[in-house]
Order: structure tokens, then sequence, then C-alpha cells
């Protein structure tokens, strides 16, 4: 299996990072293929911007997605986004790893994704969730968050963990395609002690020794709905 891993985290020596390395190094011992993209290591742009096209289909006003659509099809991405494009879309599993900021992904991440889930690529058209870009590819997040279980439940002072994370589970991975997998979660992580912290990592190993066990997210299918995306009663 072909595997990326979008890592963001600005700090190299953090639990985040660790997380990153043991995923390398077991899913190497497994036999995978994986490839690591290291966001602020690659003091990675993400500002999307007219910049990401070499040719333009409109060059006087900039409609950023019908403009991935045409340079996707020409081949004049910008030479950092096709060359993500092309680690995506040889992956067969993306882990997407980083901390909780305000209840989402750091600014770095958020930008990867905007220029690199490219429409035409991706999505487009009725393209999206189980008729998406990347349709037959598997999604992870690997999270950290300062909260702890109970605070992150119906009924508790966050609210489900679901809930929060619905924009990039449902919104983003599930609508490009993808089958998403249950994030792995490392709780109350800034706080607690060393012997917790090795429970958490052997806990991921364990995951990441059990990946083909796993059973995806349920989401919607374009089949339950018509032409003009009614829901089929």
């Amino acid at each position: 299996m072909n595997v990326l891993i979008v890592h963001a985290h600005n700090e190299p020596q953090s639990f985040n990072a660790t997380l990153k390395d043991l995923a390398v190094t077991e899913l190497g011992m497994l036999g995978h293929t994986v490839l690591v993209s290291d966001l602020y290591a690659m003091k990675w742009n993400p500002v999307a911007s007219p910049a990401d096209f070499g040719d333009r289909a409109n060059p006087d006003y900039l409609v950023y997605a019908l403009e991935q659509r045409h340079n996707h099809g020409h081949r004049t991405l910008a030479p950092d986004v096709q060359a993500e494009l092309d680690k995506l879309l040889w992956a067969d599993l993306v882990i997407f790893n980083f901390p909780i900021y305000w209840f989402s992904m750091p600014a770095i991440m958020k930008g990867w994704i905007d220029r690199v889930f490219v429409s035409g690529a991706v999505y487009g058209g009725k393209r999206f969730y189980d008729r998406g870009g990347l349709s037959g590819k598997k999604a992870m997040l690997c999270i950290t968050i300062g909260g702890q279980p109970h605070m992150l439940v119906e009924g508790g002072v966050h609210g489900p963990l679901e809930d929060m994370l619905r924009p990039i589970l449902r919104g983003t991975l599930a609508y490009a395609g993808m089958s998403v997998l249950p994030p792995f979660v490392g709780y109350h992580v800034p706080y607690i002690s060393h012997e917790a912290r090795l429970a958490i990592l052997e806990e991921y190993r364990q995951r990441l020794h059990g990946l083909e066990d796993v059973q995806p997210m349920k989401f919607v299918t374009l089949d339950q709905f018509d032409e003009k995306l009614n829901p089929i009663m």
C-alpha cells in the first residue's frame, strides 16, 4: 500500500512528530511505501493565489476552482501544487497528522487542502462523495487535542468530537470520495505523563497494524439522491 502522511506541527520534537515518525517506521516494517509531506519543514505556502497557475482561462477575473480545472487539464499548475497532487493521487491511504487548533486543523494544512485538492482531479460537477475523484482511497486523521475524552462527547462541554471534525471528515475527505477511517486521537497531550504518552503510542501502533480491519465511517452516497440531488424517498 502507498501511504502519504501529511504532517503539520511547527515543533520537530513534538508528540505529533513522534506519532508521525512511529507511523513511518511501523508502516515501513509492514511493507508499505511511505511518503511524508512535512508542511512546516517544507515551508509550504498555504495561500491560494493566481501564482498557482501557469496559464489562465480568464486572466481578468480569478475563479480559483475553474482555474484549477483549466490548469490541471493543461498540466500548468504551479510546481509545488503539482508535486503534492501527484503524491495525493499516488497514495492508497492518506494520514493527516496534526494538533487541533480552534476546533479544526492548522492553517498550513487547510492551505494544503485548498491548493492540492484540485478541481478537475479531486472534485467537480457531480464528482463528490462516493463518486469523488479520490474514490477508492482511504483517509485517516491522527490528531492530538488538549481536551479530555469526557469533554468531547454528547453533553460534554465541547460537544461530540465527530461534530467538531465534521468539516474535515465529511466536508473534505468524504466529499472528495475517500473512505474515511475513524480518527486516532491523543487526548490531553500537553498535560499527561510520560507513561500516558507511551500508552498512546502503543495504541497508535496497534491501530496501524490493524488498518485493514478498521471499518470506514458512514456517509451518504449519490444513489440516495435523484438527478437534482433531492433525496429519494
